[in-house]
């Protein structure tokens, strides 16, 4: 699994934050965990392939919003204790 940071400029409502999350649900429709956060200026999710940094960026900029970069880490699942 892989853990896909996006720093987002322009969200300002929790409806920003819903508009986030359904653009990463539609480019990546195999996304976990989405998250967005208009406080941070983040989007995360959890996905099995590799992120197109480009259809991401491509797709937030057709919503309206600035990305203003795109990370990506692997992902380790915790167990319950840890």
């Amino acid at each position: 699994m892989n853990k896909v940071t996006i720093k987002i400029d322009g969200m300002a409502c929790g409806m920003c934050e819903a508009h986030i999350c359904d653009v990463i649900r539609r480019t990546f429709p195999d996304a976990n965990k989405v998250k967005a956060s208009r406080k941070t200026g983040e989007a995360t999710f959890l996905t099995k392939e590799t992120a197109d940094e480009r259809s991401l960026k491509k797709a937030i900029a057709d919503t309206g919003y600035a990305c203003l970069s795109v990370s990506s880490e692997t992902y380790k699942k915790r167990g319950l204790f840890g």
